[in-house]
């Protein structure tokens, strides 16, 4: 089977709203860079977000889009984390435009008046104790982060961990190959897909869908799980072992 790649988010929106693009016809899709994803995962002082959501809003995101980053997400725990979280998800069309855009950054005089009393706040009354950061390389398959549609209202963040590198690459490519035409007829609305690079929970994969609500989710995995190509694929030789351990996250979107 060939290696399947989409040329844009628009045409990813497409097959996930229709779910009836064919296999064989992925294969004629032509290719598209793959973006790089920067996810900060931002645990709030004493579980509150306090001034760091407007400061998000009014200062940082739109130094971001100044300094050249065109797609933002930013999303919430489900219920009452503890401490609270909040998910930034940045897209960059390349290592080099990710510099680009750090380096701007730094020299952004509006920048860096609008975000002075943020930056002055004292360490004894921090807004976040640390951020981790994701660092990913978006899949063959689906080279660009998708913008979720207004109806869905839940996330569900996955990171797949690998017993070593290699179990890792094979994964990749049971996604690369095989699995997301299964995800599409199940329902199963992709976000993104990407391999880390640096982050937590090395070596792992992660992705996100999407879904209308908990029991759309509930219904559309157990649709998955039923499928029969899944149950094909699942047991080739190629892929066995590939994944160690799974850590599931729920998630709201929070509109900035």
């Amino acid at each position: 089977m060939k290696r399947r790649k989409f040329i844009a988010a628009s045409t990813i929106g497409a097959i996930g709203a229709t779910s009836s693009l064919k296999a064989s016809e992925m294969n004629d899709l032509p290719a598209a860079d793959q973006e790089i994803y920067e996810l900060r995962v931002y645990n709030m002082n004493f579980g509150k977000s306090g001034p760091f959501n407007p400061y998000m809003k009014t200062v940082l995101l739109p130094a971001l889009k100044r300094a050249g980053v065109k797609k933002t997400l930013v999303f919430k725990e489900t219920g009452m984390s503890q401490p609270a979280k909040t998910y930034l998800m940045l897209a960059y069309s390349s290592f080099d435009h990710m510099l680009k855009v750090r380096n701007k950054l730094a020299k952004d005089k509006v920048y860096e008046k609008a975000s002075a009393d943020f930056r002055g706040i004292p360490s004894a009354k921090k807004v976040y104790s640390r951020y981790d950061t994701y660092l990913m390389q978006a899949f063959d398959v689906m080279p660009e982060l998708k913008d979720p549609a207004a109806s869905r209202k839940l996330f569900e963040f996955r990171v797949y961990e690998g017993h070593n590198d290699d179990a890792v690459r094979r994964k990749v490519m049971m996604f690369n190959k095989e699995e997301l035409p299964i995800f599409l007829d199940a329902g199963l609305d992709p976000v993104f897909f990407g391999q880390l690079i640096a982050g937590p929970n090395m070596p792992a994969l992660a992705y996100m869908v999407a879904f209308d609500s908990m029991e759309a989710r509930d219904a559309n995995w157990a649709k998955f799980v039923k499928h029969p190509e899944w149950n094909r694929v699942k047991v080739l030789p190629q892929y066995a072992d590939s994944v160690s351990n799974i850590i599931r996250i729920f998630l709201e979107q929070v509109e900035v």
